[in-house]
């Protein structure tokens, strides 16, 4: 089966072979490639050392040549070289003590996660699949290499993994893989919270976040999110639900792929986690009134707090976790098609969020019961037109936008910090509600009559 392989891959493999070396396109970038995807990377294999590697090329850099790895940088990019090797023993559930290099690609292979991730590939000998990666690409399936229970305690993150492949490529876990991940579960407590950070990230914004349920079912969401677990376990006994807190959440996080039409991959991060934990709370805010309906009061606010603890213990960015947060703390807002309201409201929560705000909201009522459905879409859209005119109309939404500011209250004679700032935010108030009061004369007179 021919591979259509980037220019400088081929060079760099033509390279090695000239030289009496093997080497292969490795791992991703073949799967990628057989499923008709665009590879992000270009890993290359071969029975070259480190050295022989760097003493072939001009331009390289160590960037793990402990474990044979060597980025060979040609036409300006940089690809990743790796000696065939063998692991020694793991003894962390994460690294391998040692490795050994070797001049087999077999045993390199053989020490890879999945099958489908086991295969290598070079012009000349097409693909090589020793542990049945084409099949199980056709049939959809992901199965770990040799015995499944072996490749988890080797590195429990490949548990994690092997839930997020099935969400990215849409396959199922083989019986005896789902089994081990199952019995190799607590073992992914050995794995840093950044790297769990990366695979749940990458699963929340593929077209399977519904595999986060096996990730649950599993038991691995027990040790590192126990949140979730509780999400997935409590009822919505309520008219605007007819889900779980747990199945809406997906049923959110599946609409805002659809919803959000930018192609900026941190902002669907940012939406997918928001919409991932905007109801976070509701498990400790839920309250049952005498009629048996549940109410989750406070929840919004609850949540922020919460989802801001779980996002800095996933290593987050700050920036991720205010924008996440402050998307939280307001998605349960609804709107009354005022104008004033409006402005009101965006000025509290600011104007940033206001567009990534409005898809979160419209997939959170996506994933509702349909009562009342209508009126809340209904709402949405007469907001975002409203939104739009304050905007194109340049109506005054920060304290910033006054005409007049605290130096000009200083020139009137008030020094004292306390009545600036009470006077300010009285003007401020009352040019939210009239955006034409935002002249200067007027403020200036208003100010001296508050003053006193």
């Amino acid at each position: 089966m021919h591979i259509d392989i980037p220019e400088n891959v081929a060079a760099i493999i033509n390279r090695f072979n000239e030289n009496g070396y093997e080497a292969y396109a490795v791992g991703g970038c073949v799967r990628d490639s057989l499923l008709h995807k665009q590879p992000q990377d270009w890993d290359i294999t071969t029975s070259a050392t480190p050295d022989e590697i760097k003493r072939l090329f001009n331009k390289t850099i160590d960037t793990g040549i402990a474990h044979g790895t060597v980025t060979v940088r040609i036409g300006g990019e940089g690809y990743e070289v790796t000696t065939y090797r063998i692991d020694g023993e793991y003894e962390d559930c994460r690294h391998p003590k040692s490795v050994c290099f070797t001049a087999s690609l077999t045993e390199d292979l053989k020490r890879r996660d999945f099958t489908i991730n086991a295969m290598a590939y070079n012009p000349d000998e097409g693909v090589i699949d020793i542990f049945g990666g084409m099949d199980d690409l056709k049939a959809g399936i992901i199965r770990c290499v040799g015995n499944a229970d072996e490749r988890f305690n080797e590195d429990a993150l490949r548990t994690l993994r092997a839930v997020r492949f099935a969400g990215q490529l849409g396959f199922n876990i083989e019986e005896k893989t789902y089994k081990a991940i199952c019995n190799a579960s607590q073992k992914i407590k050995n794995v840093s919270y950044e790297r769990i950070r990366v695979e749940l990230s990458k699963l929340l914004i593929s077209d399977g976040p519904d595999r986060l349920i096996e990730a649950y079912n599993t038991g691995l969401t027990g040790v590192f999110l126990p949140e979730w677990d509780r999400m997935m376990e409590t009822t919505q006994n309520n008219p605007n639900h007819i889900y779980t807190v747990g199945i809406h959440t997906i049923k959110a996080v599946e609409a805002v792929k659809r919803i959000y039409k930018g192609n900026d991959e941190r902002e669907l991060r940012i939406l997918s986690w928001s919409a991932f934990l905007h109801d976070v709370a509701k498990p400790v805010c839920r309250k049952c009134d005498e009629n048996g309906i549940e109410h989750f009061y406070g929840h919004p606010e609850k949540g922020a707090e919460m989802a801001s603890v779980i996002l800095k213990r996933l290593k987050f960015d700050n920036y991720t976790i205010n924008m996440v947060s402050r998307l939280i703390r307001y998605h349960d807002y609804r709107f009354t098609g005022s104008k004033k309201e409006l402005r009101r409201f965006v000025s509290r929560a600011g104007l940033d969020i206001m567009p990534l705000l409005f898809v979160l909201m419209e997939a959170d009522v996506s994933a509702q019961s349909d009562y009342n459905r209508e009126d809340k879409y209904r709402l949405l859209d007469i907001s975002k037109e409203l939104l739009k005119e304050i905007i194109n109309d340049k109506e005054t939404l920060t304290i910033k936008e006054l005409k007049i500011n605290g130096r000009d209250l200083i020139e009137m004679g008030i020094t004292e910090g306390k009545q600036i700032g009470d006077i300010l935010n009285t003007l401020f108030g009352e040019v939210i509600d009239n955006p034409e009061l935002n002249d200067r004369e007027y403020l200036l007179l208003r100010a001296k009559k508050i003053s006193g």
